[in-house]
């Protein structure tokens, strides 16, 4: 068995753990966690979308982006609307409070992903996230 520094599962964990950390601490006071995040980033991009377009788009099966949307309704970030195509289908929506988080919340992770970065140099920092996102992303594309 390798020693943990060369262990990739302890090293992923470790930094997905930090990682966390200083996420949470960024959003914790405007009550918002990263997945909460991560979903009203998607709904700035291109509000009114369905449920399950959301789960797709990030990655999560449609039970845990249930609860996910029903927090940020419950938090007064989000509302469902029926869907003016396709009345069966209720689309999620911002809201003022929702959309007023864009520019205060960007700005947080901008400084997570500073603070989470600046280990490393320009180019370094740029390698992690080419080799992250090939570990990650794509290889879920597959």
């Amino acid at each position: 068995m390798q020693n943990f520094h060369e262990c990739v599962h302890f090293l992923l964990g470790k930094s997905l753990q930090r990682v966390n950390q200083v996420s949470k601490s960024k959003l914790q006071p405007f009550g918002i966690t990263p997945v909460q995040y991560a979903l009203l980033r998607q709904l700035w991009k291109q509000d009114a979308q369905l449920g399950y377009e959301l789960a797709d788009r990030l990655l999560l099966d449609r039970a845990t982006i249930t609860g996910v949307i029903d927090r940020l309704e419950q938090n007064g970030c989000i509302e469902r609307r029926i869907d003016t195509t396709d009345r069966r289908n209720r689309v999620v929506c911002l809201t003022e409070k929702g959309q007023s988080l864009e520019a205060p919340l960007m700005e947080q992770m901008a400084q997570m992903n500073q603070d989470v970065l600046s280990e490393f140099s320009d180019e370094e920092a740029q390698q992690l996230k080419e080799m992250l996102y090939r570990l990650g992303i794509k290889q879920m594309a597959r």
